[in-house]
Formats: structure tokens, C-alpha cells, sequence
């Protein structure tokens, strides 16, 4: 094969990146060490939501390079979500100041430059750390996520399945961590044993397992990452006033400590999202791009359900308008699976110092189309600030390969004063929503002083008026009468449910549970409201099915006809599952406004 000259090398380059629609300007291109600012590299903005990786080595530049997109995604008027593990990118809200040095790289690659701020929320997750605090429900967080941070084996993830059932069928909303634990050890003790041996798959043994890790969790001083008022991830979506999108940094100070709970609030933060998202096919720009930081550590011994959640979550949610951007430092931190996923590719150098080093450089190679470029040579000697791109272009082909001097960020490359960042919260209309935390009434209330008595501080509390029975852990219902007693206990208010088989009026359709989501408290127990009452545990003694899938098939299968009776029945089924609960086992739900 014939060698091109330089002008055949550059003209290639040219024209695969003449785009005609809005694009994010990336860098001048570089070809045999010689920079072409006429050589513009870029990514068009309606290819965004195809997802990419940005990789390189420690020191390489990586941080930047999403300082610099997220920027012109703001002004393009796309929210960005940026994990901002070092807090380095909170200069975003500060304006960068020119020097002889930056001009002379500006010019050099044909950049219009000046100093600029841009719309910054800052949060941070359960509080730690300077931005507005971001809980979860353990409910919401669902079973798989949990699993993952707990670090627990397939079996026990598979058991912790079993005990979200059970809370979710019993009316036990699981908001903290305490309420998980109360569950476990009413299943544990001698009033739940019934309880725990109709679970079937999950035993005394392994439920004792779990228990010691939520104990193990909290004693870590992870609970305050769960509860509420939840975190809605909507508010990722929006745009300032001047039409920008709104930079959102999340940021965990003690992140060394923590590493896997960040990651994992991640894939929360985007699995809530899919879960809320309609259907939106290709648009002009993304709702929102997503720069997932530290992505190795999701998939570092993660469980095969975790990794196939992961896979069907970026796999489908590009048609809900987000992009997701991987930030590590190799492909081969990705899975093949999610990585064929990932349309653009920004990756910075490589070091080769070791065997190791040198086969995840020619795995990265591997990754690359053909090319003008010895990647090997490139990828090794490209300098701090330099990357090797190839993107999705606007007919859905790759770009041509190219060496690219990347754009300076016009905020500050580096952390925000702290005065700063602290007025940006104080001053935040997320501050009155989640600034402070709530205890509403769940499922450690509802088990304390009914059926085994959980300890800790709470079991000094006065217990509620008890009732015949064990109120808290229900099983079958035959009479009427008594299936209404164990609702009024469960929900702590008069039954709402009438004798005959009807649903009376709902001001919420409930869709995880198929119920109405009734909103009036109970008179004589005030309870706060802020976060959806969980399923009625009451069945209606003409209904065959009990459980969360009988009273789904009540509510909808007078509409639908017996055929979605017959299916709610079968929680075995893979659509059963789904109707409970999302990809991650999270917690399908609409937002309270």
C-alpha cells in the first residue's frame, strides 16, 4: 500500500470532520508533528447521545478534557452531569484568567478565547462535602445496587432480592438502612420465622450474612447516603435563565474511602433517569451528557446481573436523549459489551512501562479503525493536553483517526475558591428541598415493638398501639375483615379499602405497584409527606393472587382482562420482575411536584 504524503493525510481529516450541523469543537488536528489549525477535530452534538470513553494515563489531561466539553455543552444549552471526584471541576464557576502562554496555545490552534463562568450546582452525595446533599431510599436504590456496594456474592444478592420482595409486599417501605435491618431481623427472629421460610430461596444463615454487612455499612457512616427527602434526578435537566444548561459536579471528598458507593450512586443516578425518561429517538442535542468518572470501578468484580444492567441500561437509554461518557484510563476497564456501545472515542496517552502496560496499549490499538497513524508510536509519545480522537459523524460513521491538540477550558482549570462554592449552595434552590434530612414513619417504626424488637436507639421509643397478631409480616388473607385490620396497621390509617371489588378514586396512579397512591393522613397519627406511601397490604377476598402482582391485577385486570391476572400471578416471570422494579432492581416511580 502506497504511503500518503501529509497533504493526502490532512485533507482526509478535513473532510471527515466538515460537519454541518452543531458541534462541539474538540482541537486542531495534528499530522506527521506538524499542528493544522485548519484542520479543525470535532463531535457533532446530535451524536452525543452515543456515548463515548475518554481514557488515558494519570496526568495526561483527562480532567480537563470534560472541563473543556462540559462548557460547550452549557452553552449549547445541554445540562451536563460531571462526577467531580478531585473537586477539581468546580473552577467551572469561576473565570480563568489569560496569559502569554494560553494565548500563544489559543492562537496556535484557532480558538477564540476568553474568560468565562458558567451555571454550576454543586452537590454532595449524603452531604459529604460542601453541595447540596443527594440521598436515595434503600427502597429506590433497589436490591442490585445495594448487593454492589455490600460487595455480596450472587446468592446473597439473590436473597437480598428476596427480602425487597418482601418488604414491598408487606407494605414495609424501606427509606434508610435502619429499616432494611429491622426487616432482617423480624425475619430472623421467632415471630418471622414463618415469614422467613416462605421465602424460600433465603436462609436464616445468609439473611444473617446480609445483616452484618448493613451493620458493617452503617458503622462505616454510610447511612447517611440513604434516606430522604430523595434526590430527583430531573433536576439534572435543567437550564439557567440565559438558556445554558446547568453544570452539575457531584463530589465526594472522601472518595479513597468510599470508592465503590460512588460509583454505584452513578449508575443509580442513571438507571432513576431511565426509568423516568420518555422515549425521545435522535434530536438535535442530548436532554443531558453524562460524564461517568472513575468507571473502573463499576466493573471491577462486579456480579453478571449488575454487568448485564449496566449493558441494558446504555444500550437503551441513547433513545431517551443522554449521552454517557466513560472517563478511565483503558478501554480494557470496560467491559466489550458496554464499550461497543461507545460511538466516540477521546483517548489520551498511554504509558508502556510495564508487560501489563503494554498489552492494554495494543488492546487499545485494537479499538481504533484503520488509520494514518502508527497508534502504538502515537499513543506513547502524545504530549499532556493531547488525545487520539475518531467520532460518530452526522450519517452514523466513524471519523477519520486523529492526533488533536485539544481546546483550552475558559473557567478555571482547577478547584473554585471555597467561599465560593459555599455562597453557590447557600444560595441554591435545591438548599430548601434536600438541605435538611427527614425520618419519616417506615418500615423500623412499623416493626418496632410489633414483632422482633429491633435494636439500637429507636427501641427505647414508645412502641405503637399493638394489635392481635403480627401485624408487620402478614401472610395469606382469607377473611375480609382481617385483611382491612392488617392494612390500617401497616399504612396507620383507616382502611380506604370498600368491601366490594373496587378501587376508590386515586389523586396518583402508582405505577410500580399498580395501586392507587393514596395522599390523606391519618387523623389521629399526623405523618409527614414526602416521600409515596407503599402498596396496600389488604386483599379482597374475591381476588385468587395475594401479594404486590394480586392487587396489580386487580386494579387493571377488570380493564385488561384475566390474561394480565394470569401474569401478574407468575413473580417467577421476567416481566413480573420488571413490572416491580427497573433494569438495577430500582424502584419505578413518578415524581412528587
Amino acid at each position: 500500500m502506497a504511503t500518503k504524503t501529509t497533504a493526502e493525510k490532512l485533507a482526509t481529516i478535513q473532510k471527515g470532520y466538515a460537519l454541518e450541523g452543531a458541534t462541539i469543537e474538540l482541537g486542531a488536528a495534528i499530522v506527521d508533528g506538524e499542528l493544522h489549525k485548519d484542520a479543525p477535530v470535532r463531535l457533532p452534538l446530535a451524536m452525543m447521545n452515543r456515548h463515548g470513553l475518554v481514557a488515558g494515563a494519570t496526568g495526561t489531561g483527562k480532567t480537563v478534557t470534560l472541563h473543556m466539553m462540559a462548557e460547550q455543552l452549557s452553552s449549547a444549552g445541554v445540562p451536563v452531569f460531571l462526577a467531580d471526584i478531585k473537586g477539581d471541576l468546580s473552577g467551572l464557576a469561576t473565570p480563568a484568567v489569560g496569559s502569554d502562554k494560553l494565548k500563544a496555545r489559543t492562537d496556535s490552534i484557532g480558538q477564540p478565547w476568553e474568560g468565562k463562568t458558567f451555571p454550576v450546582e454543586f452537590l454532595a452525595l449524603g452531604g459529604d462535602g460542601n453541595g447540596v446533599p443527594v440521598r436515595a431510599t434503600v427502597t429506590s436504590f433497589g436490591p442490585i445496587l445495594l448487593s454492589r456496594i455490600m460487595e455480596l456474592n450472587d446468592t446473597q444478592e439473590s436473597s437480598l432480592q428476596l427480602v425487597f420482595y418482601f418488604a414491598d409486599k408487606n407494605g414495609l417501605e424501606l427509606i434508610d438502612l435502619k429499616d432494611l435491618r429491622a426487616v432482617i431481623q423480624f425475619l430472623t427472629s421467632d415471630e418471622g420465622k414463618d415469614q422467613l421460610e416462605e421465602l424460600g430461596g433465603l436462609s436464616k444463615a445468609t439473611a444473617g450474612v446480609i445483616l452484618r454487612e448493613i451493620v458493617n455499612l452503617e458503622a462505616q457512616g454510610l447511612e447517611k447516603f440513604f434516606g430522604e427527602p430523595e434526590f430527583d434526578t430531573a433536576e439534572l435537566l435543567r437550564t439557567a435563565p440565559d438558556g445554558r444548561g446547568v453544570v452539575t459536579c457531584l463530589e465526594l471528598p472522601t472518595l479513597q474511602t468510599k470508592p465503590m458507593l460512588f460509583s454505584t450512586f452513578l449508575m443509580w443516578l442513571l438507571a432513576d433517569l431511565f426509568e423516568d425518561l420518555p422515549e425521545a429517538g435522535d434530536l438535535e442535542k442530548p436532554k443531558l451528557v453524562f460524564f461517568l468518572d472513575e468507571a473502573h470501578l463499576l466493573f471491577h468484580g462486579a456480579t453478571k446481573a449488575f454487568l448485564d444492567a449496566i449493558t441494558t441500561t446504555v444500550r437503551l437509554i441513547r433513545s431517551k436523549g443522554v449521552g454517557i461518557f466513560f472517563v478511565t484510563q483503558t478501554p480494557k476497564d470496560v467491559p466489550a459489551d458496554v464499550l461497543g456501545q461507545l460511538a466516540n472515542r477521546v483517548q489520551h496517552a498511554l504509558r508502556a512501562f510495564t508487560p501489563e502496560d503494554a498489552k492494554a496499549l495494543k488492546a487499545t490499538v485494537s479499538t481504533f479503525p484503520v488509520s494514518d497513524y502508527d497508534l502504538e508510536e502515537t499513543l506513547t509519545s502524545a504530549g499532556i493536553g493531547e488525545a487520539v480522537i475518531t467520532v460518530m459523524n452526522e450519517k452514523g460513521a466513524p471519523t477519520p483517526v486523529a492526533l488533536t491538540r485539544l481546546r483550552a477550558p475558559e473557567s478555571v482549570m482547577g478547584p473554585s475558591e471555597e467561599g465560593l462554592v459555599r455562597s453557590t449552595v447557600a444560595g441554591s434552590a435545591l438548599l430548601g428541598k434536600y438541605g435538611t434530612a427527614v425520618d419519616n414513619p417506615s418500615a423500623y417504626e412499623k416493626l418496632n415493638g410489633k414483632a422482633a424488637a429491633p435494636t439500637g436507639p429507636a427501641a427505647s421509643e414508645p412502641p405503637a398501639a399493638p394489635s392481635a397478631g403480627t401485624p408487620a409480616a402478614p401472610g395469606p388473607y382469607d377473611v375480609d375483615a382481617e385483611a382491612r385490620r392488617i392494612e390500617e396497621e401497616i399504612l396507620g390509617r383507616p382502611s380506604s379499602r370498600p368491601p366490594q371489588a373496587t378501587v376508590p378514586e386515586p389523586q396518583d396512579f402508582d405505577v410500580q405497584y399498580g395501586t392507587p397512591d393514596y395522599r390523606e393522613p391519618r387523623e389521629s397519627k399526623p405523618r409527614a409527606k414526602t416521600s409515596r406511601p407503599r402498596k396496600p397490604a389488604a386483599r379482597q377476598p374475591q381476588s385468587a393472587p395475594d401479594g404486590m402482582m394480586g392487587d396489580l391485577g386487580a386494579v387493571l385486570g377488570g380493564a385488561l382482562g384475566g390474561g394480565l391476572k394470569s401474569m401478574a400471578r407468575s413473580m417467577g416471570t421476567q416481566l413480573g420482575r420488571e413490572l416491580l422494579r427497573g433494569v438495577f432492581g430500582t424502584s419505578s416511580r413518578r415524581r412528587r411536584r
